[in-house]
């Protein structure tokens, strides 16, 4: 079995001004993101 994205890695790489891997790329980073935006809103909303 292997694991892959939503284009050929290797071929796009060449052409791409920015590609990220699978599995790994951004996906941490979104989360991280996420995650900091929920904590902000909730602070907000509880004038915390």
């Amino acid at each position: 079995t292997k694991l892959v994205g939503d284009v050929k890695f290797d071929e796009v790489s060449k052409v791409a001004y920015a590609i990220t891997p699978v599995p790994g790329g951004v996906g941490p980073m979104t989360i991280a993101m996420l995650l900091k935006n929920t904590v902000k809103a909730f602070k907000l909303q509880n004038s915390i």
